[in-house]
């Protein structure tokens, strides 16, 4: 691992040389206006110029881009009173609540979030595939046997309804379509740009944000009314926060609960959503790897087996689709801190008060570390080219360090799941050209418009 380290007193002359700077840019603009126009395109040919650590500004901002995996050791394996990510995801608190998350100290936080992992147990795991699989059901049968399908819409509402049946419990899935859904949604639409500057600002969809927030709060406050009232204990993320205690014995209040609630949320379904949006377009381009997943599904379920935990293990290939578009098309193409001490990289001085990314989106494009990187290969994570295995954070589409996604297996599962159904039932078409990204958005899905066309199989079913 290379190592950072902190430099006395905050400066950038001692221990080291400056970073080398991106070139081009304005006075007082700096490459905004660049970065607005297409950022991953910017931080490639800064990594091009500049090799793995680089800086740039963004109006009276300075940024440091540190791409590839020796410089992501570095990164993800700093403390956070060295790179802390608390001072940049501020902009989260009126969505998560006060006394959690990115409101706390990293100590805090991470005790809140470890409350949820008992939930996310093997016989928890096995339990969600039957879940997963009668949500994607339900949803191809309402379908009809052809139409036109908003992608983006159709995977936000099925990792929805998947995410809170799974993991809130059956009361929190009832009340999707009365109320949660669309009071979600506008708490979704609260992470925009002027949000991650201005979080308090009152312009209107800071208002419908807070409206939606306090709608989801007394949501949860009824259905934890509910269980205690009938003293029914549930191995959901809810259950394991109403047991869960701090090392100093005090219980969670009900609003640290719906906050941690919703921090989990927003860490894996709105991304889960993307990524499942991406592959299916990747899926309908590629159709030499569509007729292979479709002949593994045939094989897997050939007996007319249920989907399982186990058959979901075994779809390798439907896997391999998963991590390619996630390297492709990694949801979060931003990952942020703020260096609250100076520190060396490779004799390199990364100033205090720069704001230290690593981005996906780049690194997931290096030739060094991923064969012909534009080209859709699934292929490359299998035996024996495993090019993800080259380096613990060669794939960082959910992150890494201690501060990696830890729904990592959920997401992968449930995007398996929804797609093994889907593909089941139905021949998809894209009707007009592949999309773009959206680099508007937080979270970066294809541009608008997005829809694919659908049709049902002549083929029966493999399910029962």
């Amino acid at each position: 691992m290379v190592e950072l380290k902190p430099l006395a007193g905050g400066t950038a002359t001692h221990g080291g040389s400056a970073m080398p700077r991106l070139s081009g840019g304005w006075p007082f603009l700096g490459h905004l206006t660049e970065f607005q126009e297409d950022p991953i395109a910017m931080l490639l040919r800064g990594a091009a110029e500049n090799g793995d650590l680089f800086q740039f500004n963004l109006g009276p901002k300075r940024f440091a881009l540190f791409s590839g995996p020796t410089s992501h050791d570095a990164y993800f394996g700093a403390s956070d009173d060295q790179l802390d990510p608390k001072s940049v995801y501020r902009f989260t608190v009126p969505i998560f609540g006060r006394g959690v998350a990115y409101d706390v100290e990293p100590e805090k936080m991470t005790e809140q979030l470890g409350f949820l992992f008992p939930a996310l147990r093997q016989s928890n795991m096995a339990r969600f595939a039957s879940i997963m699989y009668d949500e994607a059901s339900s949803f191809a049968d309402k379908l009809g046997n052809e139409g036109e399908l908003d992608l983006p819409v159709a995977m936000n509402q099925l990792t929805v309804n998947i995410a809170s049946r799974c993991l809130l419990g059956e009361e929190a899935r009832r009340e999707v379509d009365a109320g949660f859904a669309a009071a979600y949604h506008e708490l979704q639409n609260g992470i925009n740009t002027i949000g991650f500057f201005f979080p308090r600002l009152p312009i209107p969809s800071h208002r419908r944000r807070d409206r939606a927030r306090e709608k989801v709060v007394e949501i949860f406050g009824r259905i934890m009314a509910e269980r205690r009232e009938t003293g029914t204990e549930f191995e959901d993320f809810m259950g394991a926060l109403m047991l869960a205690r701090y090392k100093n014995g005090r219980a969670l209040t009900d609003d640290e609960i719906s906050g941690i609630l919703l921090t989990a949320l927003f860490a894996g379904q709105h991304t889960s959503a993307v990524l499942a949006t991406w592959m299916g377009l990747e899926l309908v381009r590629a159709s030499s790897y569509l007729d292979r997943v479709r002949a593994e599904i045939q094989r897997v379920y050939e007996a007319g087996d249920d989907m399982t935990l186990a058959t979901l293990n075994e779809q390798r290939l439907i896997e391999n689709v998963v991590r390619e578009s996630e390297r492709l098309h990694p949801p979060l193409i931003l990952l942020i801190r703020k260096v609250v001490r100076s520190l060396t990289y490779r004799g390199q001085v990364v100033p205090e008060g720069t704001l230290a990314m690593v981005s996906p989106a780049v690194s997931h494009k290096l030739k060094e570390v991923f064969a012909n990187p534009d080209v859709f290969d699934p292929d490359r994570f299998a035996t024996p080219r495993n090019e993800d295995k080259t380096h613990q954070y060669a794939l960082i589409g959910f992150g890494g360090g201690k501060h990696r996604c830890m729904g990592k297996n959920f997401a992968i599962m449930q995007i398996k799941a929804l797609w093994t159904v889907l593909l089941d039932r139905f021949d998809f078409t894209l009707p007009s050209v592949f999309p773009v990204p959206n680099y508007g958005s937080w979270v970066t899905g294809p541009q608008e418009p997005c829809r694919l066309r659908y049709r049902r199989r002549t083929e029966a079913s493999v399910f029962n």
